[in-house]
């Protein structure tokens, strides 16, 4: 396989604790098709929702990480350091006309929801009713909102440029994109989450925006991360889309899951994936990605061969 020079991915986890064994899966398939491209890896800390991190859990990730042989190519860059950039990001959008303010409150939305008929469904999101779509009709700033409406309705004006890995269609009112593991995937976004969120009442960024404004300034090439996030990419490529910005290469990693068939993850307790036996941390995590163990010596290279091997394929015939 030709060297990819261009190749850059990451690993981006959010520090509301340590890193427990489904994220030991998303970073171990990171690191190694970065490696398999020759190209490059970067670590970020997703800390844009500080209320929900845990003190000192950034540090306790990254020596998880240089425990099993996971080391970055540069410094790991901190989310929480920069709101200018996502500041910037926000205002460009609002002069483009593709973010609009919004004055909801949590019960302004219900009381829409409910008027439209729209109950809550377990581990189903119910699209912003559009309140505030035309004004704020009095109601005071509380957040930003990313005009989706409106820019799939000026979709032949605003998606007429192609883009360095564009990989997409939007062909109104689904959105269709390649991942290369999921294969062909679809989704209407303005039906699953409306014109969703860019910035927060309490001020913060959504990790919708910053997340694509963080991989276009970091050259990100190529997102491999959990399925679990797999339906966060339509509204994503929307966004990079609408900032003129580059769309990355995508491939959702199997999840990792409980007894009872539930997401492992730190919201469900999930424990801190133990690390002081290395290679048992990172069998575990290559089992979970259906590749063979690894021997002790040579735990890192023999994965790699194997996950190059697994994916030849693929980058013969979508060249990524």
């Amino acid at each position: 396989m030709p060297p990819a020079t261009h190749y850059c991915g990451r690993f981006a986890p959010s520090p509301t604790g340590p890193l427990h064994a489904g994220s030991l899966v998303a970073a171990l398939a990171s690191w190694l098709d970065a490696r398999a491209h020759h190209g490059t890896w970067l670590v970020r800390i997703e800390d844009i929702d500080p209320p929900r991190c845990q003190p000192g859990a950034d540090h306790i990730i990254l020596q998880q990480l240089a425990q099993c042989g996971l080391i970055p190519d540069a410094p790991p860059v901190w989310q929480s350091q920069r709101h200018a950039h996502y500041a910037q990001a926000l205002q460009r959008l609002e002069q483009l006309g593709w973010a609009y303010p919004c004055g909801c409150t949590r019960k302004d939305i219900e009381a829409a929801w409910q008027n439209l008929g729209m109950v809550q469904q377990r581990h189903v999101e119910r699209p912003y009713p559009g309140v505030c779509r035309h004004g704020l009709n009095g109601k005071s700033l509380r957040s930003w909102r990313f005009a989706l409406e409106k820019f799939i309705e000026n979709w032949p004006l605003a998606l007429d440029r192609p883009r360095q890995g564009a990989h997409y269609l939007l062909n109104p009112p689904s959105l269709i994109w390649h991942d290369r593991r999921l294969g062909v995937q679809q989704q209407n976004p303005a039906q699953v989450a409306g014109d969703f969120v860019l910035q927060r009442a309490d001020g913060l960024y959504a990790y919708q925006l910053a997340v694509v404004v963080d991989d276009a300034l970091q050259g990100i090439t190529h997102i491999i991360r959990g399925e679990d996030l797999a339906d966060n990419t339509p509204r994503q490529m929307l966004l990079q889309q609408a900032l003129v910005l580059p769309h990355p290469h995508y491939l959702h990693t199997p999840l990792v899951r409980m007894p009872d068939g539930e997401k492992l993850s730190k919201q469900h307790g999930a424990p801190a994936v133990d690390v002081s036996t290395p290679l048992r941390a990172l069998n575990k995590a290559a089992q979970a990605l259906n590749l063979l163990p690894v021997s002790p010596d040579t735990a890192l290279t023999d994965a790699l061969a194997q996950w190059v091997n697994m994916w030849r394929a693929s980058y013969n015939t979508h060249r990524d």
